[in-house]
């Protein structure tokens, strides 16, 4: 009896594995996209995968349903490890209803989640579904918002991380936007509220699915994906670059590891690398790679709003989060979609106690996007973890304030020799103070420019700004890194707290 008993438990744990149709495997991989299993075993350490209601199956009647009731319901769900750590995983089985998502199918999504946020664990998502089971019809819609609701619950709680494998279409495309980061992969995974027929119908305009809601699409135009990659195996295992920098939970802090970098290590070449003169750009990411350890750091939105860049590395092997104006675009200026960018970066490194390193070197002058610069003046001064700016070259008007300062609350301010501190520029603020000196004048060619000069050497340079203890120090580019190592050793033990309150009304 017992040997006839673990037969059938073989024998149903093999066809949820095989799937229903030995030819949907085929049809999968024709597609140029791996099926669900092939992905977790990608995702996780080899051997760490433990699946859970894996001979799960639908209760729905009807409309051909009664009929075909394969284990798994679509969705594989379970935990493993990553680099020896616990994460969650759930993927959609596009090979058992297009992976469309019913009301058993979002049940085991929904203990999942729920697991997740009980065990402190990062939750990963392989999406490759079709959207809600139409069949199952209230019911599944209903499903859709049990995981809205946990993906709110558990933001700022544990990394939440949704890669995008296939089609993702209306409802379903929430989820993600709630996650913590977006991975795509280019010419396999779309995400759109209404497809490309519904798009010529109401518009008339004709659309590919990559064209409306494409990997390329979402990671420069719309924002909504933080990375896009060419293949699946390339995608998921920058997924698992990732998990290694970021903590468990907000309880914790970020893994460490050894530093092979050395810590007392001089960057002569910072000192030519940022030009004194203002006017000529230069890469920041040249910046960053020269001060973290082994030259690594992993960007985010690394192809929008690409005048700011945010990015994870270490220093001394401990991971921070690094916010950097870029003057290769836009000359570095902050519009709508780089405070955003930003702000979103700044609350999630608080969230997960990673502290936060700013490079500002900028000059501000749209007074159009307060109220998007808001959001980024406010996910500052919200942050209670270590935070230390470095001012590498211009730091005008709002853009010195917003861009972490002292004044709102960095616990350490740096900035190099050749940098300028002030409300404007020196031509504007010249002919704002000296405007009727130059037009009374013989010269007033010849008077503006003195003034230039004087209100430059007087007001602009950094000792002005550490004689009066808005920066802390004026060092030499070279020492940059010993000194953020130093400082962030010496923040380590942090402990802040902010007023007791329901919640902040974040600008909008």
């Amino acid at each position: 009896m017992m040997q006839e008993s673990l037969s059938e438990l073989r024998d149903k744990r093999r066809a949820a594995v095989d799937g229903p149709d030995p030819r949907a495997t085929e049809r999968q991989h024709a597609k140029g996209k791996l099926t669900a299993r092939e992905r977790i075993g990608l995702l996780l350490d080899e051997g760490s995968f433990q699946e859970v209601e894996q001979l799960r199956r639908h209760r729905a009647g009807g409309f051909g349903l009664e009929h075909k009731k394969p284990y798994t319901d679509g969705v594989i769900t379970g935990w493993g490890t990553v680099f020896g750590r616990t994460v969650f995983v759930y993927a959609h089985d596009f090979r058992i209803f297009g992976g469309a998502l019913g009301e058993a199918h979002a049940d085991k999504i929904h203990k999942l989640m729920d697991r997740a946020i009980a065990a402190g664990a990062p939750l990963v998502s392989l999406n490759d579904g079709a959207g809600a089971r139409i069949q199952e019809g209230v019911t599944a819609l209903a499903g859709y918002g049990g995981i809205f609701q946990r993906n709110t619950a558990a933001s700022g709680v544990i990394p939440q991380i949704s890669v995008m494998l296939g089609p993702c279409a209306g409802g379903a495309a929430y989820s993600p936007a709630l996650t913590d980061f977006v991975f795509m992969v280019r010419d396999t995974s779309q995400m759109f509220i209404t497809g490309p027929d519904v798009v010529k119908a109401v518009t008339g305009e004709e659309i590919t699915q990559n064209g409306l809601g494409g990997a390329d699409v979402h990671a420069r135009t719309s924002g909504v994906a933080h990375f896009a990659y060419d293949d699946e195996e390339t995608c998921i295992e920058e997924v698992r670059y990732l998990l290694s920098m970021l903590p468990q939970n907000n309880r914790e802090l970020p893994p460490a590891e050894p530093c092979a970098d050395d810590t007392g290590r001089t960057t002569e070449i910072l000192r030519d690398l940022v030009p004194a003169e203002g006017n000529q750009p230069y890469d920041v990411r040249e910046v960053v790679a020269e001060i973290v350890d082994g030259g690594d750091y992993f960007e985010i939105s690394a192809t929008w709003a690409q005048n700011i860049v945010c990015a994870l590395a270490r220093l001394d092997g401990q991971v921070v989060g690094v916010v950097a104006n870029q003057p290769s675009a836009m000359a570095g200026v902050l519009d709508i979609h780089s405070s955003e960018k930003a702000a979103r970066f700044v609350q999630f490194c608080d969230s997960f106690n990673i502290p936060l390193g700013f490079l500002p070197g900028v000059d501000q002058e749209h007074g159009g996007i307060i109220r998007h610069g808001a959001k980024l003046l406010y996910a500052y001064c919200n942050a209670t973890v270590p935070r230390i700016s470095v001012v590498l070259r211009k730091a005008y008007g709002g853009a010195y304030i917003v861009m972490d300062s002292r004044s709102i609350g960095a616990d350490i301010s740096l900035a190099w020799p050749t940098n300028e501190i002030a409300v404007m520029g020196a031509e504007g603020a010249a002919n704002v103070i000296f405007r009727k000196q130059i037009a009374a004048a013989d010269d007033p060619g010849a008077t503006r420019a003195q003034m230039v000069k004087e209100y430059r050497s007087e007001l602009m340079h950094p000792y002005y700004a550490a004689e009066r203890g808005l920066v802390d120090d004026v060092i030499d580019p070279a020492d940059t890194r010993q000194v953020l190592i130093g400082s962030l050793a010496m923040l380590r033990g942090k402990h802040t707290g902010l007023p007791s309150r329901k919640h902040g009304n974040q600008p909008q």
